[in-house]
């Protein structure tokens, strides 16, 4: 129970860590986007720089070297969007386990009050949403978070702090006791009990009561606005002492409540915005507590501590980010990101176009339902247990549970598109599709994909023309980039091109066969693939694989038995035929066919025989998914470019003599000598970094070459690549501690890197090595006590280590 003493001062962070989904609707995984290099996507690269360090923070002395490593978010309060947490629960587990268990920290430290907090789910803007997708996405946002945290969540934090008494009501519903706004969204105050209310500036150290036309009500804390937005934009967090004055300062003995200073900002802001702005965060967070300036809280614990006595008004339709309320995510409303000649004219008949869309699958899901879901609304809030636990079987339970009836097979699988159509129709409403300047941007066509992933579940559903329909309202929608025209010309070429079926699914099984063995049974994303029958035969110069599979989607149980026929010519002439057909005595025809053409070299034939038995040669590579297609396209170039870049470095060493002597000379080096040396020296740097046991002796000669010749190294692709060889001896340091052998191959390599023209990210050698000296260090302190052979060697080295990566090893290694 918590206990409040007197006129206390408390300060609350709250970050709002949040990435837009970014998963291919048909495979349900986030694909390669070359924007993020060298991470794989953008999830991937804000995690590294945020999420990550946020969950394992650098307390740092006054000479830069690491003091404490901690986690901000058992700190500070914060909320993660549900689809981000879905991809880190898989991507990163690490990480996301860190999370889960900072939460749980909080709980210990805050009066059994977590730090996290839910999130709508799909971060739609409430106050533009039906009651009925309001409701939903409250329901599926508390489901997730239980799921995830292991109990009910006291807050929830509203998708760009857009609010609206609708919206007010459903959390309190369903038992939702507080969410945070802007100060601005705020209209008018009174004390409670007292009639006149009085519409001036709020003060935000309180917690306030809202009460509801329904009758219920809910508690609201309204954020620091100043100090929030010196956070966010001003450069505040190139101090954290000076984030922590700012907090504290914040503080006034006249009040005569106990004061809550508290800020919202954008979790991203902590790393990612800002570099190293999560050890400006722990730096604030640190210096609060160790000279007591005054109580880190949450929202829950101060609510507790400090009940409101003051009610509050809100103004309807605001949000955090946008001057004009809502008009942001619907109209030119003037917020944007300022790129001369544009405007956002686009975003109404967008949305226009998704609320037309949204009420014809309400109405065939509403007809449809009710043949199949005892109450079908009901049965959509409750589907959150298929989204959190994906697998057929678990399908099946919920439709035995939910169906009016058993249902054949067909009947389930109409059921399951159902669902499906109405998750896509909420997801085609993530705010970030109108947040940007233009049309043909990530997001926006990312929330034009979610709907046609519904329309496409929609077919045979829903009565009528929906996409004809929905695509001449979209095509109202206007981009700013001439060669991208409209909502139309974006559908047809950026959206079209990646909707899949189960043929393009076994097109992809197909050719990436040519290159990886597959299991009798196997999963491609989403998809279950079983092998019924397979064929590949391969020469030096070309390669056919033929076969029969099942293919079964996990989503929504539809099926397909395919034939496919496919090949490979030189280095990258592909063609293949696949179609809908498991007609043994057919395929066997066609094998034997096929078979005997590609034996006697009759490539040209085989294309005829392709248009023979299936209609067409025309699928190939680019009918693979982008990551496979990523991974064989890189093998083909590497396969040609080893030639290549050996060629390079035999022309460097041949004529490197010479250039050392016109060098000399004082002659200008020819340019065509500089541009054969840095692909040279890169690769021979990489590769001798690389090697189990490095030749130091090689390294810093080529060192010395890339020193002498001002060669760039190739960042971030060169600090990547040596980040994560390092980050793998800390990996095996971590299982086998003991091996002094690893601590020595791990200090040469530090060592190596410290002569190298490069900064490495230490990050996870870091947290490795810190948890060895809170676990292992102490054991080897008894060892050598005891007079262990090897255990002072242990320790001189350990502790060299950690001074080589940047430790205060007196502040961080327990004392024997």
């Amino acid at each position: 129970m918590a206990q409040e003493n007197g006129n206390g001062r408390y300060v609350c962070i709250h970050g709002h860590f949040y990435q837009p989904p970014r998963e291919n609707p048909w495979l349900e995984a986030v694909e390669i986007q070359d924007s993020a290099s060298p991470y794989h996507d953008w999830n991937e690269r804000i995690t590294a720089e945020c999420y990550a360090s946020n969950s394992a923070s650098r307390v740092l002395d006054g000479d830069s070297r690491v003091m404490d490593i901690s986690s901000n978010y058992a700190k500070i309060s914060f909320n993660f969007g549900p689809t981000v947490l879905s991809w880190m629960e898989q991507a990163a587990p690490r990480i996301y386990q860190a999370i889960l268990d900072a939460d749980k920290q909080s709980m210990e430290w805050r009066s059994g009050h977590g730090s996290a907090i839910a999130q709508v789910y799909n971060h739609m803007i409430m106050p533009l949403a039906n009651a009925r997708d309001k409701r939903t996405q409250v329901v599926w946002g508390i489901a997730d978070f239980q799921k995830r945290f292991q109990r009910f969540p006291e807050g929830m934090w509203l998708a760009e702090t857009a609010v609206d008494l609708e919206t007010l009501d459903i959390l309190a519903e369903q038992g939702i006791k507080y969410t945070i706004l802007a100060p601005h969204q705020a209209a008018a105050y009174r004390a409670v009990g007292e009639e006149e209310w009085l519409e001036a500036e709020i003060d935000p150290t309180r917690a306030y009561l809202c009460n509801l036309p329904s009758g219920r009500s809910i508690n609201l804390f309204f954020y620091d606005g100043p100090i929030s937005r010196a956070v966010a934009f001003e450069k505040l967090l190139e101090s954290g002492e000076a984030l922590a004055g700012r907090l504290v300062g914040g503080f006034n003995d006249e009040r005569g409540w106990s004061q809550l200073m508290h800020i919202a900002t954008d979790g991203e802001t902590y790393g990612h915005h800002q570099k190293f702005g999560d050890m400006a965060l722990a730096a604030c967070l640190n210096h609060i507590e160790s000279n007591n300036l005054a109580r880190l809280t949450n929202y829950g614990e101060y609510l507790e501590l400090c009940p409101p006595d003051t009610e509050v008004r809100i103004h309807e339709r605001t949000s955090w980010s946008c001057a004009h309320g809502v008009e942001r995510w619907n109209s030119d409303c003037g917020c944007s990101g300022g790129m001369p000649g544009w405007n956002q004219q686009w975003r109404h008949p967008l949305r226009a176009s998704l609320d037309w869309l949204r009420d014809r699958l309400a109405k065939g899901f509403e007809q449809q339902g009710r043949e199949l879901f005892k109450t079908p609304w009901r049965v959509r809030d409750a589907y959150v247990e298929v989204i959190l636990n994906r697998g057929m079987e678990v399908a099946e339970q919920f439709l035995s549970r939910h169906a009016l009836r058993e249902l054949s097979a067909e009947e389930k699988i109409r059921a399951l598109k159902l669902l499906e159509m109405q998750r896509h129709a909420m997801l085609m409403y993530t705010s970030c599709g109108w947040f940007f300047d233009e049309l043909s941007g990530l997001e926006t066509v990312q929330v034009i994909d979610y709907a046609s992933r519904a329309l496409q579940l929609a077919e045979g559903v829903v009565d009528g023309p929906v996409e004809k329909g929905f695509l001449e309202r979209l095509k109202e929608a206007k981009s700013n980039i001439p060669d991208h025209h409209d909502g139309l010309w974006i559908y047809q070429n950026f959206v079209l091109p990646i909707r899949l079926d189960l043929v393009k699914v076994g097109a992809h099984y197909a050719f990436s066969s040519l290159y990886e063995e597959y299991e009798e049974h196997s999963q491609i994303y989403c998809y279950a693939i079983a092998k019924e029958e397979y064929h590949k035969i391969a020469t030096p110069d070309a390669v056919i694989a033929m076969g029969r599979i099942h293919v079964a989607s996990e989503i929504t149980e539809e099926k397909a038995c395919l034939t496919f026929c496919v090949m490979r010519i030189g280095s990258h002439d592909f063609k293949g035929g696949v179609k809908e057909a498991c007609d043994q005595e057919g395929y066997a025809a066609m094998r034997e066919e096929m078979s005997a053409a590609f034996d006697k070299g009759l490539y040209s034939d085989m294309v005829l025989l392709m248009d023979k038995h299936f209609g067409t040669h025309s699928f190939s590579l680019l009918n693979l998914f982008t990551d496979e297609q990523r991974k064989i396209i890189g093998e083909i170039i590497n396969r040609n470019l080893e030639e290549s870049i050996a060629s390079y470095q035999e022309m460097y060493e041949r004529v490197r003599p010479l250039m050392e002597f016109v060098k000399e000379t004082r002659v200008p080096v020819p340019h065509v000598f500089m541009a054969v040396a840095q692909p040279a020296l890169n690769e021979a740097l990489k590769h001798a970094m690389s090697e189990d046991e490095v030749d130091e002796e090689a390294v810093r000669r080529i060192v010395g070459q890339i020193r002498k010749w001002g060669v760039g190294i190739e960042e971030p692709e060169t600090e990547y690549y040596m980040r994560r060889h390092l980050e793998k001896l800390s990996a095996q340091l971590l299982q086998e501690p003991s091996d002094v052998k690893v601590i020595g191959r791990m200090q040469k390599y530090m060592d190596l890197l410290n002569e190298i023209p490069i900064n490495l990210v230490l990050w996870q050698m870091q947290n490795d090595y810190y948890t060895l000296a809170k676990t292992v260090y102490p054991e080897f302190i008894e060892r050598s006590r005891r007079g262990e052979e090897g255990a002072s060697q242990w320790l001189e080295a350990f502790q060299r280590l950690g001074d080589t990566m940047r430790f205060n090893t007196g502040a961080v290694l327990p004392q024997g």
